[in-house]
């Protein structure tokens, strides 16, 4: 048990934002390595999506840039995911048009829509938990909140109001 590790095994490290959010109750110094990247404005989206995808874009890239959690470094993040929705919703149509099962000269077989959208599911799942668009990573990275997090040391920190 004690043998080598793989390299990149275990949790991974949270970053130091969020280590200050949340107080850090264990007292672990910073990382003093961390990089750091400026949060972007909204971006346009890049040429080469899909026309669905754009418009994922659209609806994402605003929400994403007002939490300040978007930077230059994760922009492709946001191109797989939209692209990834496109993929999938393409694909669910095509079963909705076609059915689950679909006649071959083999005879009945699984639409291999099925597995395209099983692929871009699994993909919306992983590139939406990077940007923080579900409950569990929002809570995590910390965002979706304009109050500033509470812990229960940040009285203390506040000045005394003279009385």
């Amino acid at each position: 048990m004690g043998g080598p590790r793989a390299p990149g095994g275990g949790r991974k490290p949270k970053p130091n934002r969020l280590r200050v959010i949340e107080g850090n109750p264990g007292k672990r110094p910073l990382r003093d390595d961390e990089p750091q990247y400026e949060a972007i404005d909204i971006p346009a989206p890049p040429p080469w999506l899909a026309p669905l995808a754009t418009e994922k874009w659209h609806e994402l890239a605003p929400q994403l840039a007002g939490t300040r959690v978007l930077t230059g470094v994760d922009l492709h993040n946001l191109e797989m995911f939209c692209q990834a929705y496109s993929r999938w919703r393409d694909a669910e149509d095509i079963v909705h048009r076609t059915g689950v099962v679909v006649e071959t000269p083999f005879g009945p077989k699984k639409n291999p829509a099925c597995t395209i959208i099983n692929e871009t599911s699994r993909q919306l799942a992983s590139f939406g938990a990077l940007l923080g668009l579900d409950p569990s990573s929002r809570t995590r990275i910390g965002v979706g909140s304009d109050k500033p997090a509470q812990n229960r040391f940040t009285n203390l920190l506040k000045p005394k109001k003279a009385s």
